[in-house]
């Protein structure tokens, strides 16, 4: 695909990396425009069933290229931003699961990456941050809204008003990550979650995705109402009625995705 994110196919996942190590990864305008075109050939393909998302070398992500933002304008500072809420908005958008395996240091731009996705698995030696304080600066593609709705008000407050880094097990303490692995173990723990949800009704986990996501910030009753809409809608599909079928025929259920 670029230089800067490649993309691969491991079986029904399809598997992203950012690829500047001697950069930690750093989420420069060129690399963010990759991971933009690479999230639009996976969702424009439409045959993978899952996203894994992980960076090449010591890195998931280490923020934004500093430098490169040093010499910006405000205007082009708040077009950078732009940029950065476009492409985590539409990965945040894809209708398979997305998962964030996080190798390394996750901090600035690169932990707001990983929020984007649906979960983070975190590798023993991942380090989170939003240190943009250090600098001056705040959060810029999306982290003071996401990792409230992902850990909460307070802890969010702390994670982002001292600017402080988290390692692993704090980071899975506080629901930040969802499981941890040994280094070795992480691309395939995560590559093994993708292949979990790659065998389940994709029109139904597209479904669900949605439903989350429009609920998490509606009035519960307005929440439940969606749900309930979906539930009905969903009963109209192929997929229900073998699913249904196969588990009433004890076998194994062949989803076609409609």
């Amino acid at each position: 695909m670029t230089d800067t994110v490649l993309l691969e196919r491991r079986g029904a996942v399809a598997l992203a990396t950012l690829n500047r190590p001697k950069a930690l990864n750093a989420l420069d305008s060129q690399t963010l425009e990759g991971l933009e075109a690479v999230v639009a050939q996976v969702a424009g393909e439409g045959d993978a069933r899952a996203l894994v998302l992980t960076g090449a070398g010591r890195a998931f992500a280490a923020g934004a290229d500093i430098e490169a933002m040093r010499k910006m304008t405000p205007l082009e500072a708040e077009a950078f931003g732009r940029l950065g809420h476009r492409v985590f908005g539409a990965l945040e958008e894809l209708e398979i699961p997305t998962i964030a395996a996080v190798n390394g240091y996750a901090l600035g731009g690169g932990c707001e990456l990983a929020l984007a996705c649906d979960w983070i698995y975190a590798s023993e030696k991942a380090v989170f941050g939003q240190p943009e304080v250090n600098l001056g600066l705040i959060p810029g593609f999306g982290g003071t809204s996401r990792m409230v709705r992902r850990v909460g008000v307070a802890w969010a407050k702390e994670i982002i008003l001292t600017g402080e880094n988290l390692k692993a097990d704090e980071a899975l303490r506080i629901g930040l990550a969802n499981k941890s692995f040994e280094p070795e173990a992480l691309l395939d723990a995560a590559l093994a979650a993708g292949e979990s949800a790659a065998k389940r009704g994709p029109v139904a986990v597209a479904m669900a995705k949605r439903v989350i996501q429009q609920g998490q910030d509606a009035d519960v009753r307005i929440a439940h109402a969606i749900e309930q809409q979906a539930f009905g809608l969903i009963h109209a599909t192929r997929d229900r009625d073998e699913g249904m079928d196969a588990f009433l025929q004890k076998r194994d259920p062949v989803f076609q995705g409609s």
